[in-house]
């Protein structure tokens, strides 16, 4: 890969981190909040993967089991992702080692998961779930609503319905 081919896919994503903007649920800016990994971290490994509800600036939402936000991608058809390369960057699937378990308030019967890449992604009902980059608090979500990368990406509701 060429380094204009790199650099390019760099200004993207940060066009694509800035372009989200909002105001952050914990009232840090995302300048100020921490530094968030590149990959989500994951679940412990004792317990594995927990699906919970949380509260946030949209309602209550799905959530991992550390309280980041997750969303659908209106592009995605069934349960295959459609997100990949700059758009996974911007928008990490929630790769799972396991079949994540419903903590109160999510329901069992509608969490499942999806092949992607020899990985299993985290899917509520058929919906495969990524999360945003730029959200490092609990709760927070700064990408609600927002057209990108052939789609629209929105948080869910314990129905697993999008917060429109």
């Amino acid at each position: 890969m060429s380094k204009l081919t790199l650099t390019l896919g760099a200004v993207l994503v940060i066009a694509v981190v800035a372009g989200c903007g909002g105001s952050a649920s914990s009232g840090d800016t995302p300048a100020e909040a921490a530094p968030t990994p590149a990959q989500p971290p994951a679940a412990g490994a004792n317990k594995g993967p927990t699906l919970k509800i949380v509260g946030s600036d949209y309602g209550r939402i799905l959530a991992d089991g550390r309280g980041r936000a997750l969303y659908l991608f209106t592009a995605d058809t069934g349960k295959a992702s459609t997100c990949s390369g700059d758009c996974a960057a911007a928008w990490p699937p929630w790769i799972v080692k396991r079949k994540p378990r419903a903590a109160p308030g999510a329901n069992a019967s509608l969490i499942g998961t999806t092949r992607r890449a020899g990985r299993l992604q985290a899917t509520y009902r058929g919906h495969p779930l990524y999360y945003y980059v730029g959200d490092r608090a609990p709760g927070q979500v700064l990408c609600q609503a927002v057209f990108e990368f052939g789609g629209y990406w929105y948080v869910v509701r314990s129905s697993g319905k999008a917060v429109r």
